[in-house]
This record gives structure tokens, C-alpha cells and sequence, in this order.
């Protein structure tokens, strides 16, 4: 019995790995023939890593024009830089920008970030109708351990990742609560703070629970490691396939 039930085991493993290797290698053909555009800092360009090692192991080439948007901590200027390299016209098929972790703190004031960022994809709508737009959430950070984390605590002070979490999950509930299931999401936040076993990985701040960066995903407590950088880039293929097909249908509900 115990021997069926391993081989049974092993061929739902196999079987799970098989599917997902068709949806990625789906996902890349797709994306293959999109003009995508994806301004972004350091943890996009991980992510792209994530891709150019993706489609190598599937075979099928992709190409993403990419810019870094200047620049980290000014957030407001990023979406200025990030219209200024869209355009008009619909020169892309899909676009999106990504804010790094470091573009909120403990003091932003995530509300107004993002309707500042609402305000910037409605004007690129405008100029450029045939492009649909991904919206991503804020990547997070792990949080601050140890004893200068007790001591910070014990001060009442937040150790690093704590507030600064609880920040970015606000911009992140506010593009989810507005987007979600009318127009494509890039959830980094969700694929950062979910573990390899799929619990859900957390902070508490006086009374307030929001995600944080799983470690096993980095190595510096923000930005991405090999595994971190492959899950954000098979989600990122086929968030960006899933905007491919909505370019003629979606675009009537992204308009409304």
C-alpha cells in the first residue's frame, strides 16, 4: 500500500510540473509576439533575469523593452518618466510600471500615491487606446529580526519592514480593490510573501497584519534570489499573456 501510494504520489508531482511547464511554454509564445513595455529598477530587472532564463530553458525567445524609470524614493517622478517613455499611439501592445519597495516608507501616505498613479494610467489611456495596462503591486521587504529588532520594539520604535510593510500593503489592497478582475494585476506582493510551503508570510503592527518578503526569497531582504526571481518571473509571463488576450475584448471594460 505504501509503495502505491508513493508512486501515486510522484505521478501527481509529475503530473503538476508537466502542466505548469505547458502553461509557462504557452505563456512565452504569447508573449513572443507582444510589444511589451515594463519600466522598472532592480528587483524588474531580476525579474527579467527570471524571464531570459525561463525562455531559454523552454526555447522560445522573448523579447521586453524595458527601461529603468528614474528614480528610487521619488515615486511621482517614476510615473512622469514612465508616461514620458510610453507615449502615444499605442506603440505597445501591454505596458506596465513597477514601484520598488523603496518608493513608500513609514510616512507615505499610500492613499495619495495611489491615486496619483490612477490619475497617470487614465492619461496614458487616453493617448494610447490599443494598449492594455498591467498594474503591479509594491514589492515588500522581509522584517528586521533579532536583538536591535527586541530593543526596537521594547522602545516602542518599528523595526525596518514593519510600518514600511504595512504602508505598501495599503497602495497594494487600494490597486487590487480597483482593478481586480477588470484589468490584469502583476500580484509581486502575493507571489513575494507566499512561502514554499504556501503559508502566508506576515507582520504585526499595532494591531495591524500585513505580508512581508518571504526569506527564503532574497538574500538581502529585498531584492530577489534565483527561486524568488523565477516564481515572480513565470507569474510575470503570464499575467503579460493574459493582457495579450485582452487586447481586443478587455479593452471596452478597461475604458469604462
Amino acid at each position: 500500500m505504501f509503495r502505491i501510494a508513493l508512486v501515486a504520489g510522484l505521478l501527481a508531482m509529475t503530473n503538476a510540473v508537466h502542466a505548469a511547464d505547458a502553461l509557462l511554454h504557452a505563456s512565452l509564445q504569447r508573449v513572443a509576439h507582444e510589444r511589451v513595455f515594463f519600466g522598472h529598477q532592480s528587483v524588474g530587472a531580476q525579474i527579467l533575469q527570471g524571464v531570459k532564463e525561463l525562455s531559454a530553458k523552454e526555447g522560445v525567445p522573448v523579447f521586453i523593452k524595458d527601461k529603468f524609470v528614474p528614480e528610487n524614493g521619488d515615486p511621482l517622478r517614476k510615473l512622469e518618466s514612465f508616461k514620458a517613455f510610453v507615449g502615444t499611439g499605442s506603440k505597445y501592445d501591454v505596458a506596465l510600471v513597477k514601484f520598488c519597495y523603496v518608493d513608500i516608507n513609514a510616512d507615505t501616505d499610500a492613499a495619495a500615491l495611489f491615486d496619483q498613479y490612477r490619475r497617470a494610467i487614465n492619461d496614458l489611456r487616453a493617448s494610447n487606446p490599443r494598449t492594455v495596462f498591467v498594474h503591479a503591486t509594491l514589492p515588500l521587504t522581509t522584517v528586521q529580526t533579532g536583538l536591535k529588532a527586541w530593543v526596537k520594539r521594547a522602545l516602542g520604535r518599528s523595526p525596518y519592514g514593519t510600518v514600511e510593510n504595512v504602508r505598501r500593503d495599503e497602495y497594494n489592497r487600494l490597486l487590487r480593490a480597483t482593478y481586480a478582475g477588470r484589468e490584469p494585476i502583476f500580484d509581486l506582493a502575493r507571489i513575494e510573501s507566499t512561502a514554499p510551503d504556501g503559508t502566508l508570510v506576515s507582520v504585526t503592527w499595532e494591531g495591524i497584519t500585513a505580508p512581508a518578503l518571504s526569506p527564503e526569497y532574497t538574500t538581502d531582504g529585498g531584492h530577489l534570489n534565483a527561486s524568488g526571481r523565477l516564481l515572480a518571473a513565470r507569474e510575470f509571463l503570464a499575467v503579460l499573456a493574459q493582457a495579450s488576450s485582452q487586447k481586443i475584448g478587455g479593452l471596452a471594460a478597461a475604458t469604462r
